[in-house]
């Protein structure tokens, strides 16, 4: 049977994070009342003029930067002519032919052989990064569809890969990556619930081998990024049935509904000289110049797969604790800052995404807003190391900590949390304990080294946790060997 192989690009729309729309004062924004964040340029009223907001093309040129694209030293504004009821003016202010961005990659991760385990990393490349105006939102009733312009006009970058990719999982991971990316940067929160990042999926497949393009599908309304997954499994096992069957791929758009794993056809695909594209008249063109760009290079954060292999380097901490950090620059800042007060990094990275991520889970808190500063942290992680006191007494003090702020040391004082049992003390709990469980006692003696876990449970609990592991450990040790 003839083998074949998919291949896959992307088109992925990401709101640009801004306070107001591309062409206009307008504010933008997210959860307003209906139609409210408008006005005469949104709405395309007779006589009004676009003027460019220059934040929104700074957080495109940013984006470039961070992702190795050829920033152009000149761009321009297109119209995209369509009718459609979300469009006001019913043409889109686009960039057609002199995009902002060229080129350029995305590294991704694809899964591990185990989840612990770092997976194989590779480079998905760009065609380009250009920038637009969103459209406004159609929202359907049982009898009537309503239009929302709230997001009308609101900058809206669109990033499109090459047909490099050749699995469902690796546009997941394309996705994972770039929302990543995206958040980092600050040029977006990337919410797909909010419309903030969207994604169509061009979908072909072909004999293994060639290098031609087959027929390609377009797949839309992937409004998750599981949902794109699936999506194009779900498109690549229907599009081999039909070559396998003698079939012929018809070139369209498909609806691909993520709640009962089905698509449907909605229309043949269009080609870019259906949307009749010409330059604004009302635009000029723009120039970036060399100063511009490095202005805005000042300003790339370290991108998060190069932190990743930084702090596996430098803090030689587990991949599992990195993985959690990474994505979340924020949370990554405050494991450096940690984890280099306390000097234990492991440690500090294991409270930071143990102890203060489920706290904060609980409570519904962003991490600006949580009392347990990272010097607080690195404070109570050398009270554990130098066994001023045990872990069972920090966990009880972080989690004071975290409701009340402060430092550790004064909730230890207050709380009498040290580890303070007499040599005397310890030796007596710990023959309490042999003397208490005889079986364990002969089984360790006979040579079961496990069997000792039997007795450290019950000094723990008479020293109300205070001891000390190592010296319960030892003493048990000496104890069991005298007979």
């Amino acid at each position: 049977m003839q083998d074949y192989e998919a291949v896959i690009g992307l088109e992925v729309h990401v709101q640009v994070k801004t306070r107001s729309k591309m062409f206009t004062r307008a504010a933008a924004g997210y959860g307003f009342p209906e139609n409210t964040l408008t006005d005469p340029v949104v709405l395309a009223l007779p006589g009004t003029l676009p003027v460019m907001n220059r934040a929104a093309l700074d957080a495109v040129v940013k984006a470039g930067l961070m992702l190795g694209c050829d920033i152009a030293p000149v761009c321009k504004w297109d119209r995209k002519n369509y009718f459609y009821p979300d469009s006001p003016k019913n043409y889109q202010i686009s960039q057609y032919d002199q995009p902002i961005c060229r080129g350029g990659s995305v590294e991704i991760e694809l899964p591990g052989p185990a989840r612990n385990v770092m997976g194989e990393h590779k480079r998905i490349p760009l065609t380009r990064i250009h920038l637009e105006e969103d459209v406004g939102k159609l929202n359907h009733f049982a009898h009537e569809s309503l239009i929302d312009f709230n997001r009308a006009g609101t900058p809206l970058m669109e990033i499109v890969t090459e047909p490099a990719m050749h699995t469902a999982d690796e546009a997941f991971a394309f996705l994972t990556a770039l929302k990543t990316l995206m958040i980092c940067g600050a040029i977006s929160d990337c919410d797909m619930e909010k419309g903030q990042l969207r994604c169509d999926a061009n979908i072909s497949v072909r004999p293994s081998g060639e290098q031609f393009l087959g027929t390609k599908v377009e797949l839309k309304n992937l409004n998750s990024i599981s949902f794109v997954r699936d999506g194009i499994a779900h498109e690549i096992a229907r599009q081999l049935a039909i070559v396998r069957s003698g079939g012929v791929i018809d070139q369209e758009t498909r609806d691909f509904d993520g709640q009962t794993g089905a698509s449907q056809s909605l229309r043949s695909k269009e080609q870019a000289h259906d949307y009749r594209y010409f330059p604004d008249p009302d635009l000029m063109p723009v120039k970036v110049d060399d100063a511009w760009k490095e202005r805005l290079r000042a300003s790339c954060p370290e991108l998060p797969f190069d932190r990743q292999r930084r702090l596996l380097d430098q803090y030689r901490i587990p991949y599992t604790i990195t993985s959690v950090l990474v994505p979340d620059r924020e949370l990554s800042d405050y494991f450096e800052k940690a984890a280099a007060l306390s000097g234990q990094p492991q440690a500090a990275g294991n409270w930071v995404v143990n102890d203060l991520l489920r706290e904060l889970g609980q409570a519904k808190l962003p991490l600006g807003d949580c009392k347990v500063r990272p010097e607080d942290l690195a404070a109570l992680v050398r009270l554990v190391s130098s066994g001023t006191i045990q872990t069972t007494a920090a966990r009880e003090v972080f989690a004071e900590m975290f409701r009340s702020g402060g430092g550790p040391e004064a909730i230890v004082e207050r709380k009498g949390l040290k580890s303070n049992a007499s040599s005397g003390d310890l030796e007596r709990w710990c023959r309490e304990a042999i003397e208490g469980d005889p079986r364990a006692a002969a089984e360790f003696r006979s040579g079961k080294q496990s069997a000792i876990n039997a007795f450290k449970g019950p000094v723990m609990r008479a020293a109300r946790g205070k001891a000390n592991p190592k010296s319960v450990d030892e003493t048990l040790r000496r104890l069991l060997a005298q007979g």
